[in-house]
Order: C-alpha cells, then sequence, then structure tokens
C-alpha cells in the first residue's frame, strides 16, 4: 500500500466510524457508476449507505471532497509495481502505462475527479497535496539515478498537463500513454 495516499480519514476513526467511512465510499463509487458525477449528491451517497445526511457529512465534506477520496484510494489500491529493472526510460514508461491503464479502467472516478481536484474545498485541497506526492514518490522511484529536480518536475508538469487534457476530453488515455512516452524520451535525453 502506499505510504502517502493511504493516510486518508480512515486514520482515527473507531471500528463503528471506519465501517461508516468505508460504507460511504462504497455507496459513492455505486452511485457515482448509477447516476453519474453531475446526478450524485452527499445526500443520495447517503441514502445508498443506509446512513443518515448529516452523518454522511460528518465524513464527507463534499461531493468533490467524495470524488478526491475515491481517486486517492484508487491509488492506494493499486500501487504501480516498484520499478527496479530497465533504464530510467523504461521504468518511467512502467509508471506512465500502469497509471494510463489504471485511468482508463475507472472512467467514473477519473472523469470526476479532474474538475473536483480544481476546486478550493480544504479537504479537496488536503487530498490533492496528498495525490500529487505520490505521483511525484512514483515517478522519482522510477528515475532512481537519474532523479534530478528539473527533470522531476518537467515529468510532472507533463503527466499532470497530460491528465488535464483526458479530462477536458482532448485525449484518450491510450493517446495519453502514448504522447507521455514520447515526451518522457525527450526530457530524460535532454537530462543525460
Amino acid at each position: 500500500m502506499s505510504s502517502q495516499v493511504s493516510g486518508g480519514p480512515r486514520q482515527g476513526l473507531n471500528l463503528r466510524q471506519a465501517e461508516t467511512y468505508e460504507r460511504l465510499l462504497a455507496a459513492g463509487e455505486a452511485e457515482l457508476r448509477a447516476v453519474g458525477r453531475e446526478a450524485l449528491t452527499v445526500r443520495t451517497v447517503a441514502q445508498r449507505a443506509g446512513v443518515s445526511p448529516a452523518t454522511a457529512y460528518t465524513y464527507l465534506a463534499s461531493r468533490n471532497h467524495l470524488f478526491a477520496e475515491l481517486f486517492a484510494r484508487l491509488l492506494t489500491d493499486n500501487p504501480a509495481p516498484e520499478p527496479t529493472q530497465g533504464t530510467a526510460y523504461e521504468r518511467v514508461r512502467a509508471v506512465v502505462h500502469h497509471f494510463a491503464a489504471l485511468l482508463h479502467d475507472a472512467p467514473q472516478i477519473t472523469a470526476a475527479v479532474t474538475p473536483a481536484l480544481l476546486g478550493d474545498d480544504p479537504e479537496v485541497e488536503r487530498l490533492r497535496l496528498r495525490i500529487g506526492a505520490e505521483f511525484a514518490r512514483r515517478f522519482a522511484a522510477a528515475l532512481g539515478d537519474a532523479n534530478e529536480p528539473d527533470v522531476l518536475d518537467a515529468l510532472l508538469l507533463a503527466f499532470s498537463g497530460a491528465l488535464l487534457q483526458v479530462g477536458m476530453g482532448l485525449m484518450t488515455y491510450p493517446e495519453f500513454r502514448d504522447r507521455l512516452d514520447a515526451v518522457t524520451a525527450v526530457i530524460l535525453k535532454e537530462a543525460s
């Protein structure tokens, strides 16, 4: 399990609270699949989870907070294989391909999280920082000896920009993967 993304609201909860939180996340994901991000509300998630809206708001500040929590959970539950073999390019490429496949396989969550992460909700901001730190950790690990601050920054900027373009519908996840392969080759060639 990833150390950066796993430190969410589950910490410090008693067993009953943790169960309620888990029910809300499961209900949130089911509701998102059933009705989409536009129709989903914290109240409909609460109803699906079998809790009161007041209880749901104790755990989820907003639907954007829910979307960010679901995305953080997606990362936590699907760690990239730790890259240890091959060149820096091959290791970074493996991380990019892992992300592309993961995001492609969870279209409702990835579509909902793009606008959610751009919001100013304090709970979303906390998660945005954790998610970004996890992206940085995975790319830094893949770079290994080639991990220089400018190289990592360039990769993270390219990656986040590509994520935003997918979120805006300007490219697909296979295009995301292929374009980042080319950009990564340029960045790492320039760094050597």
